[in-house]
């Protein structure tokens, strides 16, 4: 079960009490206060784990726990340390103050580990509190209380291409051809129900990771469809890909309109991210319709490159480009993988 949103509450363990205690042994009349210190409290921390990339061993849970640290003992024994809570999330995972939406953890790198919630310090034991004029101590000091916060959790899969088109424009069918990636595929629309990462390898040395998500509609910002509930899987992508489907009923440029509305009426700030644009299916349309796309959009195709087919129209500059391609015939693919992986390089220096 894909789960990208929980909210839930945490608490850091108490401390222990500190302890009142005497030494007590033969010959040693007055031996004085031995009374130990309460172990600390356990805390709460957040890990970043490769090997999750769900939030669904969370849901159903409404409070978690760490430990309580131990009380003192006599002969200065110190209480055990409570044990910490350690809730490992996948990258791309963001922690927000649920009363307030201030967000206190943006986790992203495999292994990072911060503390969201101290566990309370440990109270002094009566050992502590020996002196001249104190010398048999009755008190000692309680543990401190744990810290509680109601947090929700909400996962932003990190990528750096991000899928953006119409139900059933191929977007499954693409990054399964351009990746390692194995999404479920079918002529219907909303094949795509939950949002798909892919590595696209390059050569030897460079790779990029895709991200799918499911078709978006025209009022997708206001909820309609699945869209919005998905959105901000590509908030952190560097590039947006539109993915066009030229077999489609809907007017081709109506789609690219419509697509970049939404994105903008969901994030001006997404909406401004780099972008290209990929006409797919154009194995089963006539040339005529891809040179339409070019007429509408007011732009003069020029030189293909990365070896793109010539047959088909195309469209590049230094910010971004415009390629007929079609998934399942395989047409323009690498040309695609090299055009992308140029803009990235472009984007990163940028």
């Amino acid at each position: 079960m894909f789960v990208d949103h929980i909210k839930l509450t945490v608490k850091s363990g108490k401390g222990g009490a500190g302890c009142v205690s005497f030494r007590r042994e033969k010959f040693v009349p007055k031996g004085g206060p031995d009374g130990g210190d309460g172990g600390k409290g356990g805390d709460v921390i957040i890990e970043c784990d490769n090997n999750t990339n769900t939030l669904s061993h969370f849901k159903g849970k409404r409070v978690l726990k760490a430990g309580i640290g131990r009380p003192g003992e006599g002969r200065k024994k110190h209480g055990a340390d409570g044990e910490d809570l350690i809730l490992k999330v996948p990258p791309g995972t963001v922690i927000k103050d649920a009363n307030t939406g201030e967000v206190l953890l943006d986790m992203k790198k495999h292994g990072e580990r911060k503390i969201l919630l101290e566990g309370g310090r440990g109270g002094l034991g009566n050992w502590h509190f020996r002196g001249p004029r104190q010398q048999v101590p009755r008190y000692a000091q309680p543990g401190e209380e744990g810290k509680e916060l109601e947090i929700i959790m909400e996962l932003k899969l990190i990528a750096d291409v991000g899928l953006v088109g119409f139900p059933n424009a191929g977007k499954s069918t693409l990054i399964s051809a351009l990746s390692n990636a194995r999404p479920e595929i079918a002529n219907y629309e909303f094949t795509t129900l939950t949002p798909k990462l892919g590595v696209v390898k390059i050569d030897e040395y460079r790779s990029f990771v895709m991200a799918d998500i499911p078709g978006i509609i025209e009022g997708a910002h206001e909820g309609k469809g699945l869209g919005l509930q998905f959105l901000k899987h590509i908030e952190r992508t560097k590039i947006i890909l539109y993915v066009i489907d030229m077999a489609s009923f809907r007017d081709s440029v109506y789609q690219f309109e419509t697509l970049k509305k939404e994105l903008k009426n969901y994030s001006e700030k997404l909406s401004n991210r780099p972008y290209a644009i990929a006409l797919n299916k154009i194995d089963a349309v006539e040339a005529e319709k891809i040179k339409e796309f070019f007429e509408k959009m007011n732009i003069e195709p020029n030189e293909c490159k990365y070896g793109a087919n010539s047959e088909y129209p195309c469209y590049f500059d230094n910010k971004t480009f415009i390629l007929p391609i079609s998934a399942v015939a395989k047409i323009n693919l690498d040309a695609l993988k090299f055009a992308l992986a140029d803009m990235l390089e472009r984007t990163k220096d940028e």
